[in-house]
């Protein structure tokens, strides 16, 4: 199925996505992680919108062919991403929608489910799928990341960069040939000395620097009332069991709302590309519908 790529100032912010499926389908957005775009959500979307969902997948500020923010302090963080989701949901006039997010974009997710930040998005969300992302990340993962994301490598050629993704992103799981080409090709932006980079502002890692424990957000998940499905990576480095016995605790899990499905064959996070991945995700959209 052949997508729309749209953009539309939201808060002030040109905000790039891609529009899967029939406008009149019940509606999904699937936000990325934090160093990757929408087009990660190809496989998915295209499943999904198969099967008559319409799938929402933007390139968060500062990514992909969205805007780079000028004040990233105050706006490469949780809270302003959540408001960006709303906007685009008033955008868009969607009224319901089902959220599916890869790492950071399961933490907008929850944030917006709760509805502490952007308190309309509660009444929006009809149910949330966590793709290998908790309330409580591994810490010792999150400096992992704080390292590398403020520095994205450059190099001569694009094959020389996709040969970096495939051993970075080895722990999303089997990848065609033809999707490993896709990721590169659709997170490439060239450097004004020539050279090819990794398509993100680097000024993005300052949600970790300018806001500590930004991803901590117990607070949010014990506000969910809605459906939740959590795909972790068997091998993840960043979704502990201990989160996720947490998880299963207190909140939805408490109140009989969370599913936790282990993938394995993964880390940090699956590809969402198989049958084993697409499947219980468009199951469990159905029942929550």
């Amino acid at each position: 199925m052949t997508p729309t790529s749209n953009y539309a100032q939201l808060l002030g912010r040109e905000i790039h996505w891609m529009d899967w499926g029939p406008k009149e389908g019940a509606a999904v957005i699937a936000w990325h992680g934090l160093a990757r775009t929408g087009r990660d959500m190809d496989e998915l979307a295209d499943h999904l919108a198969g099967q008559g969902f319409r799938v929402i997948c933007p390139d968060t500020l500062g990514r992909g062919l969205s805007q780079w923010s000028p004040l990233p302090d105050a706006e490469y963080q949780l809270s302003f991403y959540a408001w960006l989701a709303e906007a685009l949901c008033d955008a868009l006039q969607l009224d319901r929608v089902h959220w599916v997010g890869t790492s950071m974009g399961g933490a907008i997710g929850t944030v917006c489910a709760s509805g502490l930040f952007a308190p309309r998005m509660k009444a929006r969300m009809a149910s949330l799928v966590l793709n290998d992302n908790a309330p409580e990340l591994a810490s010792a993962a999150v400096e992992r990341i704080k390292a590398y994301a403020g520095n994205p490598p450059a190099f001569a050629t694009v094959a020389e960069l996709e040969a970096f993704f495939r051993t970075v992103y080895k722990p999303y799981g089997w990848l065609s040939d033809a999707q490993w080409r896709r990721l590169t090709e659709t997170s490439t932006r060239r450097l004004p000395d020539g050279r090819v980079t990794p398509h993100y502002d680097p000024a993005m890692v300052r949600q970790f620097t300018a806001h500590d424990n930004d991803y901590l957000i117990w607070s949010h998940w014990d506000a969910i009332e809605v459906p939740v499905l959590c795909l972790r990576g068997v091998d993840s480095d960043l979704v502990l069991p201990e989160a996720v016995a947490e998880m299963r605790a207190r909140g939805p899990g408490a109140a009989g709302l969370l599913k936790v499905i282990e993938v394995p064959g993964c880390g940090h996070a699956p590809a969402l590309n198989v049958p084993e991945q697409l499947l219980p995700i468009e199951a469990f959209l159905r029942l929550a519908a």
